[in-house]
């Protein structure tokens, strides 16, 4: 069970919900190898995630009060350092004054080796999610059982699902990275740039990605992953470092990025589409599915998969 299934299931136990749920393992499975980075303001055009003053502090309390649960720490924070060479400059200067964007900026430094300058995010994190899939199954063992009696069948497929058609077009993607060993590097904050990423994980070792490749769907790593990454690795880090594990997953991507949940034309239910940014979404987007399928309230039009 990835994050979409492991989050539900919790969601449904705070809530006094009875289920069961049905676990298969797939080798793809993003969930598995993901760094579980949360970064606030993304992408190209430098802007601030999707409903993210409202699906973070969800996150954060969410992985919390899991990990107080189980006695695992899950939700690690950092802060993040967005690098820029010359001609980005100009644009993330002028990105964070914007209104939408100057709440997450902490900071801005010039003098960073390499690059022209860093901006400094508030808000990012980084969570366990191995760690987090692994304790929520040993949590919920006794009730892993067949699932034909259930009112409401829910499946958590990620990109297994989407791969085999279940919602028709999709973009998923192919992500290979690297666990690093590198004690000389910095640890206090996580590095966005050069097309990729860098995030510690403790005791001087490092997650770093990532690729993305649209026509090779499967889990197997590849040697031209393994030395795009490596690049990037040499570009947010340096030279200083050990690969001591390289893995690939798939995102589970549809429409824009966003995840989506609600009714099948067979009866059945969906949760699927967190894309790389499930860390941030899977816990308030699982809140969201419980309480629409216990009549609480109705579906959000933002996630419903209606709207496909």
């Amino acid at each position: 069970m990835g994050l979409a299934g492991c989050c539900l299931a919790w969601q449904l136990s705070f809530a006094g919900r009875a289920f069961s749920w049905h676990d298969e393992v797939w080798d793809g499975a993003s969930s598995r190898v993901a760094a579980g980075m949360i970064n606030p303001v993304t992408g190209k055009n430098f802007n601030p995630s999707w409903r993210l003053a409202e699906f973070l502090p969800e996150a954060e309390a969410f992985f919390r009060k899991v990990g107080e649960i189980t006695g695992r720490q899950l939700w690690f924070p950092f802060p993040v350092w967005r690098m820029a060479g010359e001609q980005e400059w100009p644009k993330f200067l002028e990105k964070i004054a914007a209104p939408e964007t100057q709440p997450w900026v902490a900071g801005v430094e010039e003098s960073v080796s390499g690059w022209r300058g860093a901006v400094v995010l508030r808000g990012g994190a980084r969570v366990a999610t191995r760690d987090f899939c692994e304790v929520t199954r040993a949590h919920f063992a006794a009730q892993q059982a067949e699932v034909a009696g259930a009112a409401r069948l829910v499946l958590c497929e990620g990109a297994a699902g989407l791969i085999g058609g279940r919602l028709g077009h999709h973009r998923c993607a192919k992500g290979e990275i690297l666990s690093l060993r590198a004690p000389s590097w910095r640890s206090d904050r996580m590095v966005i740039g050069a097309g990729g990423w860098l995030v510690p994980t403790g005791e001087g070792t490092f997650k770093a990605g990532s690729t993305y490749v649209w026509d090779r769907l499967d889990g197997t790593p590849t040697k031209e992953g393994r030395e795009a990454v490596e690049r990037i690795a040499r570009r947010l880090g340096g030279d200083d470092f050990e690969v001591i594990d390289h893995e690939a997953g798939i995102r589970p991507i549809v429409r824009r990025s966003q995840p989506v949940i609600g009714p099948l034309p067979d009866g059945r239910v969906i949760f699927n589409g967190l894309g790389s940014k499930g860390s941030l979404y899977a816990p308030g987007v699982a809140t969201r599915l419980e309480r629409w399928l216990t009549g609480e309230a109705g579906l959000d039009p933002e996630l419903d998969v209606g709207g496909l």
